[in-house]
């Protein structure tokens, strides 16, 4: 059944999903060939975001993510040759000399879960704020691990502390997280924090664009009153509805979304349960609201048919796989005109993908 969803008010959401929610999964549907089926969109201005359903869910509790760990302390991030492993290990694994690095952190998960890290994650402080290059999983209670990174404020290399935390409730626009994720490179990462600097300075009144411009902090930029209320202003109604719809949907196993930006397919984020994407979501949706305010070339309309294609489309002309045996594999496939990134759990009683990305290109 082909059927927009529009959301013209905020109050008419919750009955609008409830009329449109037993089209769209019915009992003893097929879902398709990859698992996954796209629903109708959700639209606010220029961004739009597919809701996914998965035809199977998985237990994800056991996980920890890089969030709750460092609030609770359990999981310390520090500037390479700094940390030091906890007592209980007996054959501490050293850590390489040489103190700070720009692209290398390090990272002690304390706690008894296992953490899971996903790309484009944003820790602040240290000597410079840096976003998570890569998905992965890190054991419970582990030596100090270290992390792969790229630097996201190009012009300092001073902190008073070198322990970092997160930026809560963000995360890094997909044009930055796909330089860290699929570019691999440093410049590209730097050139494109500094695009949405620009773009956000251009956006926002004057006396608030001055200290957008004049700060090197992609942390700093998003976290301007001015900025944040430009993002907010299309992050909150997407995020509410889609809330709503999540809880409509647990039974169905509403797992991730396609995001399309001006009417352009751009990105999916796909989960192993709803546990997990509603864990993520409130970051994630920000993140492509960022996108799309400072993205205002107009476009055309994305359509369901083509989302759900972008989604069933994963042949790749190149894998590349990275692996730690008993804990994750990381694979990296390279298509045409897109790249895709799956996070495959290995421990115990998983053998799951646990987050699946894919960018277009």
């Amino acid at each position: 059944m082909k059927r927009k969803l529009w959301i013209p008010a905020f109050l008419a959401v919750g009955l609008a999903l409830a009329m449109l929610i037993p089209c769209f999964v019915r009992a003893g549907e097929a879902v398709s060939g990859s698992g996954y089926k796209v629903l109708p969109a959700i639209k606010h201005g220029n961004l739009t975001v597919f809701p996914v359903v998965a035809a199977k869910s998985h237990d994800t509790q056991g996980f920890l993510t890089l969030d709750e760990g460092l609030r609770s302390g359990e999981v310390v991030v520090t500037e390479s040759g700094i940390a030091r492993p906890m007592i209980r290990r007996r054959h501490p694994i050293p850590i390489s000399p040489g103190g700070a690095q720009v692209n290398q952190l390090v990272l002690i998960n304390n706690s008894q879960r296992p953490l899971l890290l996903l790309a484009g994650e944003i820790v602040t402080g240290g000597k410079q704020d840096r976003v998570i290059g890569k998905d992965r999983i890190v054991p419970p209670e582990s030596d100090p691990v270290d992390l792969s990174v790229f630097c996201v404020e190009p012009g300092r290399w001073t902190g008073a502390s070198m322990n970092f935390k997160s930026l809560d409730a963000a995360m890094a626009q997909p044009t930055v997280r796909a330089k860290a994720m699929g570019a691999k490179n440093q410049q590209q990462v730097w050139d494109e924090v500094g695009k949405s600097k620009d773009a956000m300075a251009m956006i926002v009144p004057a006396p608030a664009a001055e200290p957008v411009r004049s700060t090197t902090s992609y942390a700093r930029v998003m976290a301007n009153d001015e900025v944040k209320k430009q993002v907010d202003s299309v992050a909150e109604p997407i995020q509410h509805n889609y809330q709503s719809l999540i809880r409509q949907l647990r039974d169905q196993n509403a797992v991730g979304v396609v995001v399309a930006v001006n009417g352009q397919i751009v990105w999916a984020d796909l989960f192993a349960s709803t546990n997990l994407l509603e864990k993520y979501w409130p970051k994630l949706v920000r993140s492509y609201a960022a996108e799309a305010v400072v993205t205002r070339a107009k476009g055309g309309e994305a359509d369901l048919r083509s989302a759900q294609e972008f989604i069933e489309h994963m042949e790749g002309r190149h894998e590349t796989v990275d692996s730690e045996p008993g804990l994750y594999r990381h694979t990296e496939i390279a298509g045409d005109g897109f790249r895709a990134f799956e996070l495959t759990s290995l421990l115990p009683k998983t053998g799951f993908d646990l987050h699946v990305a894919k960018m277009a290109e």
